[in-house]
């Protein structure tokens, strides 16, 4: 007689109790950000009084009947001034984006250095 013997054994597979806790911090760029801003800002105000004080004073020379060529040295001045300022945070801005503005970019300065050129030659 042979009997049966059916031995059933269970397996149980216990995952580990560990507890995974993911911490996120978030950082906040606001301190540069805001450096940066100021700076920008300061730049710009430094900027219009120096741009105002070289009109006022190409003025105030011109009500004076001094020569034409220092008023107008002056305001060229100024006027190059404004657009190095301008020119700076244009590329900043163009600088992240796509290819075809870094090109509208670079054209559009060519034209505005071809404009403040050419009348000074011709």
């Amino acid at each position: 007689m042979a009997t049966n013997t059916t031995k059933t054994t269970k397996t149980e597979t216990k995952k580990p109790a560990t507890k995974t806790t993911t911490k996120t911090t978030t950082r906040s760029n606001a301190g540069s950000n805001s450096i940066f801003t100021w700076g920008i800002n300061k730049l710009s105000m430094y900027t219009i009084f120096a741009v105002a004080f070289l009109y006022a004073l190409s003025t105030v020379l011109a009500l004076c009947n001094v020569q034409l060529k220092v008023i107008s040295a002056l305001q060229g001045l100024a006027t190059a001034v404004m657009i190095c300022i301008v020119a700076v945070l244009a590329w900043r801005y163009a600088s992240t984006k796509e290819l075809v503005w870094r090109l509208l970019y670079i054209i559009c300065l060519l034209v505005v250095l071809s404009g403040i050129v050419i009348p000074l030659v011709a």
